[in-house]
């Protein structure tokens, strides 16, 4: 089934499976496709964001299990604290599908990254869906989930277009000045090859 994603500006995206088969206005969208699916978010439609820090957010980085709480707290650990653990494939697993959707909350679409060594860590990639590109080394500064906290301006992905994959999320502001003061804790969806893969409640 086809379905046009709008935003309160009335831009839209007609998703076809894993693709993009239209952008434009609403108006035109629902006219040229009358019998598709349509889901209205509040804020504006973008392409999403690109993650600097693939390696050291998912091999580098434990996201606990929310069982672990008492213990390790909620918050991502990492260096001293992250030595302490004793993590099998099945905890770097579970960390890793955390991290993604710790991502995805925030409207990442991809993450840049150097091959990943772990293999429960590419697993949960892979069935992620979540988009992945080459980087040359380390980006050497302080990794973060979100991309307006990092040291480094946010890289967004590359505009939606008729053939693109259907990798976007929208974000419940005005525009992309108040995106970039508010951060992307205002994500209310994110779609990943054509899937609603995250969905704010």
């Amino acid at each position: 089934m086809l379905t046009i994603h709008a935003d309160s500006r009335g831009h839209a995206f007609a998703v076809q499976g894993e693709w993009i088969a239209a952008v434009g206005p609403l108006e035109e969208l629902a006219a040229t496709h009358p019998r598709a699916r349509v889901r209205s978010w509040p804020g504006i439609l973008t392409p999403g964001f690109v993650n600097l820090y693939g390696n050291e957010l998912l091999e580098r980085t434990y996201h606990p299990d929310p069982r672990e709480a008492d213990d390790l707290g909620t918050e991502p650990l990492t260096g001293d604290a992250l030595t302490t653990l004793v993590l099998d494939d099945a905890r770097w697993g579970g960390s890793a599908r955390r991290g993604i959707q710790r991502m995805l909350a925030r409207g990442t679409v991809a993450v840049a990254c150097e091959p990943f060594r772990n293999r429960a860590v590419q697993d949960a990639v892979r069935r992620s869906g979540i988009g992945v590109m080459g980087r040359l080394g380390s980006p050497g500064d302080l990794p973060s989930l979100d991309p307006f906290r990092s040291a480094r301006p946010p890289m967004t992905a590359t505009e939606r277009q008729q053939g693109s994959a259907a990798r976007f999320a929208v974000f419940d502001v005005r525009d992309e000045a108040e995106l970039a003061e508010r951060g992307t804790d205002t994500c209310v969806a994110t779609v990943v090859g054509g899937r609603l893969v995250f969905r704010r409640r």
